[in-house]
């Protein structure tokens, strides 16, 4: 599965019942692009859309529970290999670290 596919699954799956348009905010992709990847991922089973029950106008998406473990085991897989890539680096080294991505995350964001 792509990354883009995975993210989006793996979000659907921690917000909770979404919305497409702040589920695209919360990736950075277009909603475009958004409703293309949901749309994949219905297809697989992963994710299903269904009704708001306080705005029936609304559809929100939320994980089946196919996809709702799919989206554990890649967020698994995921801590284990930040943890082995990152391990060799003191708890000192880390925090410097992540100031220092966050500032260059910032510098892009604008």
């Amino acid at each position: 599965m792509s990354t883009p596919r995975s993210k989006v699954l793996f979000e659907v799956d921690r917000c909770g019942p979404v919305r497409l348009t702040d589920l695209a905010r919360t990736v950075g992709i277009t909603q475009g692009t958004a409703s293309t990847l949901t749309d994949a991922l219905v297809r697989e089973g992963l994710i299903e859309r269904c009704a708001d029950d306080s705005d029936r106008r609304v559809t929100l998406l939320k994980a089946t529970p196919t996809g709702r473990r799919q989206a554990q085991t890649w967020a698994g897989a995921y801590t284990a290999a930040a943890e082995e890539l990152f391990g060799i680096l003191s708890g000192e080294e880390q925090l410097a670290l992540t100031e220092l991505l966050q500032r260059l995350a910032d510098s892009i964001d604008g």
